[in-house]
């Protein structure tokens, strides 16, 4: 079985993950890159992969180790650590990347916002919220917090669009895009030592002038929040509005009663179909029994969160858009010790940009049939590639 899933409707996870949660929920499949790992489906056994240490994700960095893209993972990236390393490096990041910081940039993200909203009125219906939007505000929101010049976000973006890819590309692109990335992160770093500015990266900077973290780690994890930080929420947030623009009743809801937002967001991140590769890959460090099959040391494992999102025996209705969902458990930030260091940041700029849309344009609706819109499938994350939108003058 290949993977990703055939997906005939964008919008909605591959029919096959219902079928597989039933009959085989973990399954062998073939990856994009030819290498072979399980698909692990369920709700309940994706939270015992996520939270199990015998399945690595620096053994899944390691060379020759499966993968779903064309170039290996990070090496020295959070991402791809385990304890101790992981747990150091969690920690002194974490610090840095605190509540106080996400917290301070809401009134940057959010005048941000009302200048592309701006922008799009000023442009009139019919508009492409996608390209007004979506894609420029969550390079910005993560460049506000490492310090990036707003003048590179256009290559930031060039570069982010590139390095997901996993389908219609050449590996060649991919790499140069990433030794790109890394190139400009490494200068950054060197600007930030001799002129430190009240941002993420200068912190970390510092936490390097105490060795308390490699230059490797430091860029790469600048590259990883980059990456992680602008093509997945350039998608939730397009993905967002297609479900709400799915469901009128919904989307009358939320314009009729803004404070129901907070619960939206939950709903809306667990019901998005972002993932086409379904997530991060992990390899068994020893022999593990996991939803009844026996996983073998050195085999990889891949998580579909989209699928566990939506299942039955975690959530009643799960193919229902229900804004008013409690409890929501869901996972789309993960889970475990790798669970998304940057959810906060994420919720902040999907409530702000969803809040600005519909409070500024009102009757905001899609100007073509929500059918016809185009897909960007090409990469780890999937969302509309253009949303024309109109909205009462």
């Amino acid at each position: 079985m290949r993977y990703p899933l055939p997906t005939p409707e964008p919008w909605a996870p591959a029919p096959l993950y219902a079928k597989l949660r039933e009959s085989e929920p973990v399954v062998r499949v073939e990856l994009p890159t030819g290498d072979r790992a399980w698909l692990v489906t369920r709700y309940a056994d994706n939270r015992a992969l996520l939270a199990d240490p015998r399945f690595s994700r620096q053994a899944a960095a390691a060379a020759g180790a499966p993968r779903v893209r064309a170039i290996p993972l990070e090496s020295h990236a959070l991402t791809t650590l385990d304890p101790p390393a992981h747990t150091r490096l969690r920690g002194l990041v974490g610090r840095a990347f605190s509540q106080r910081r996400v917290d301070g940039l809401g009134a940057e993200i959010q005048a941000y916002c009302d200048r592309l909203v701006d922008a799009m009125a000023a442009a009139g219906p019919p508009a492409d919220v996608v390209a007004h939007v979506c894609r420029p505000l969550p390079i910005r929101a993560i460049g506000l917090l490492l310090g990036v010049p707003a003048d590179d976000d256009a290559r930031l973006r060039a570069w982010g669009d590139l390095y997901l890819r996993i389908r219609d590309h050449d590996p060649d692109d991919v790499a140069r895009a990433a030794g790109e990335l890394h190139a400009y992160l490494a200068d950054l770093v060197a600007r930030r030592r001799t002129a430190p500015g009240d941002d993420l990266l200068s912190d970390l900077v510092a936490y390097r002038a105490e060795d308390r973290l490699s230059e490797d780690e430091l860029v790469a994890f600048g590259v990883t929040l980059l990456v992680a930080g602008y093509a997945p929420m350039t998608h939730q947030l397009g993905g967002a509005l297609v479900a709400l623009f799915r469901h009128p009743d919904q989307l009358r809801a939320l314009r009729d009663d803004p404070a129901l937002l907070p619960t939206a967001l939950d709903e809306l991140l667990r019901y998005t179909p972002l993932t086409a590769s379904g997530g991060t890959v992990r390899v068994a460090t020893e022999d593990v029994r996991l939803g009844g099959v026996l996983i073998r040391r050195g085999e990889a494992v891949l998580p579909a969160l989209v699928s566990a999102n939506r299942d039955p025996d975690a959530f009643p209705a799960p193919d229902d858009l229900t804004l008013t969902r409690t409890p929501n458990h869901h996972i789309a930030f993960g889970h475990g010790i790798h669970r998304c260091i940057g959810s906060r940041l994420a919720r902040l700029e999907l409530e702000l940009a969803l809040a600005t849309l519909l409070r500024r344009l009102p009757g905001l609706a899609p100007a073509t049939p929500i059918e016809s819109v185009p897909w960007d499938l090409s990469g780890m994350q999937r969302g509309p590639a253009h949303l024309p939108v109109r909205w009462d003058p």
